[in-house]
């Protein structure tokens, strides 16, 4: 089974990262701050470098006043969407 990192799947979890991140009006800086991490922490997370475990998107979530659930069917729209 490929790794979950070079899956289509990932590229569409980090395109709708940084989609939901903007529809918040917000940089990547506030919203490290607002995690109190520096903004090379969103920038890496944007960017695939960085993963994010289920509690940490909670938390990235909650920054972009956005519910998990609501940010997972949105995923979840989007993967069967292709």
């Amino acid at each position: 089974m490929e790794k979950s990192v070079h899956r289509e799947e990932n590229q569409v979890l980090l395109a709708l990262l940084k989609q939901c991140r903007m529809e918040a009006g917000l940089t990547q800086g506030q919203v490290a701050e607002a995690l109190g991490r520096p903004q090379s922490f969103t920038s890496d997370v944007e960017r695939g470098v960085r993963r994010l475990d289920l509690v940490q998107l909670r938390d990235y979530c909650a920054v972009l006043q956005l519910e998990l659930t609501e940010f997972t069917k949105r995923f979840d729209d989007q993967i069967s969407a292709k």
